[in-house]
């Protein structure tokens, strides 16, 4: 069953490690099916209940996954084995479309802001003790939230929206429970899931966001959160227009019981109103990352939700780094202040790029989804052979793998690195390279 790959050890951790080993060294494949507790137990002289606790150490870790009566084997994405892996290397000269990083060009200047944080600071230090969100912070984003809708509840500040995401499943969900993820999705979230233990059950979308009846499928599965983007979905560009959010405000509302996590991934750069789902269900959180529109070195996202699990969070957050830094802080509210980023220039900006490449795309003949944010999505009948003649054109795409559950195979083109004009080859080279190679015939 295992090849030549020996599971050693005495006690759980040692056998849990070995297999964690094996997975990391190659000796145990994706899909490979480990040997039924009891067997295990027996070749290494053991209680069978230590292979037990291995196992369970290994599916909390996002190692293995176990099945009932199918047994236990080694996960087809273990949670060691990032999904960025699943790339293409970019040789010189290749336009990079892979990404998925901002235009520097739409960037603020960081300089006046962290020079007047830096002086606050020298007067005012932030010391052990402090508030850990900065009242002026708060007050600048529970305003914006109150603009669009979101209900009131209290607020923290995380390392990004992922660190956000991250605190909120950890703060209601235990190793083993089952979480609704958009499919496809965001490459990052869909490999912490597994990593913490968690099992996710893909949801399909649209251009308008989780499809309702998807989502009601995922609750029969036994999803017990769900997790969805308002605006600028990666890899989709999908945003949840007002007749899905009443739907699938009617879907939660049958649900009460389900935490409900929504990321604002378009807050900044693009103009399409936010359509908050939060408030149907007891517990619910929605976090602002200020990543795209000011910078991925701001390891700053706001989050609000119910009491309850914004408290829990914050406690957590106290007994490992405490806060985030409040120089930090400092310079996010002088930026939002001082109108540093404007946004509505900046939807345009992406806005105008992603239209021209689906409009350039459309009149070869080619589909492609890209309503808000910097990604268009592109559905593909085979994702290697696009990637690799987008390479010998001169353009490296993402490969839809690194974004997919269940959902069909498609590349992801982030517009933010094309200049004006540039659409139109793009959209050819991209229509080349899903036509059908010429037939050959082999002796």
């Amino acid at each position: 069953m295992l090849g030549d790959y020996r599971i050693e050890g005495r006690g759980a951790a040692e056998i849990a490690a070995s297999v964690e080993n094996g997975v990391g060294s190659g000796g145990l494949a994706p899909g490979q099916a480990l040997p039924p507790q009891r067997e295990l137990a027996a070749t290494l002289g053991v209680n069978p209940n230590t292979v037990a606790a291995a196992y369970r150490m290994l599916r909390d870790r996002g190692v293995i996954e176990t099945g009932g009566r199918r047994g236990s084997r080694v996960r087809q994405r273990p949670a060691s084995t990032p999904r960025e892996e699943l790339r293409a290397d970019v040789p010189p000269g290749v336009r990079d479309l892979t990404q998925g990083n901002p235009d520097p060009a739409l960037l603020p200047p960081l300089e006046e802001a962290l020079a007047a944080a830096a002086a606050r600071h020298a007067r005012r230090p932030v010391l052990y003790g402090a508030p850990a969100v900065d009242e002026r912070l708060a007050a600048a984003a529970r305003a914006g939230l109150e603009a669009d809708g979101v209900p009131g509840g209290p607020l923290a500040v995380t390392s990004g929206a992922l660190d956000a995401i991250e605190r909120v499943l950890g703060a209601h969900l235990r190793p083993g429970d089952t979480v609704a993820v958009e499919d496809p999705g965001w490459g990052a979230l869909l490999d912490l899931v597994p990593a913490l233990g968690l099992r996710p059950v893909p949801v399909a979308v649209d251009d308008d966001g989780p499809l309702p009846e998807a989502v009601e499928g995922a609750f029969r599965r036994g999803a017990r959160a769900l997790v969805v983007t308002g605006r600028a979905q990666n890899p989709t560009g999908a945003a949840v227009g007002g007749a899905r959010a009443d739907e699938l405000r009617g879907v939660l509302a049958d649900r009460p019981g389900t935490l409900l996590v929504e990321d604002d991934h378009g807050h900044g750069i693009v103009d399409l109103p936010l359509r908050p789902l939060a408030g149907v269900t007891r517990h619910w959180a929605l976090v602002r990352s200020v990543a795209k529109a000011y910078g991925p070195d701001l390891r700053l996202a706001v989050l609000t939700g119910d009491a309850v699990t914004v408290d829990r969070v914050a406690g957590r957050q106290r007994l490992g780094p405490g806060w985030v830094s409040g120089l930090l802080q400092d310079v996010v509210v002088r930026l939002w202040s001082s109108g540093a980023v404007d946004s509505r220039a900046v939807a345009r900006s992406y806005g105008a790029r992603r239209d021209a490449l689906v409009r350039a795309l459309a009149a070869h003949g080619v589909a492609a989804h890209g309503r808000s944010g910097m990604n268009v999505w592109v559905p593909v009948p085979d994702e290697t052979g696009a990637v690799g003649r987008l390479l010998r054109a001169g353009w490296a795409a993402a490969p839809g793998a690194r974004y997919r559950l269940a959902s069909p195979p498609g590349l992801r083109l982030t517009v933010s690195p094309l200049a004006p004009g540039e659409e139109g080859t793009l959209a050819r080279d991209v229509a080349d390279a899903l036509r059908p190679a010429a037939p050959r015939r082999y002796g």
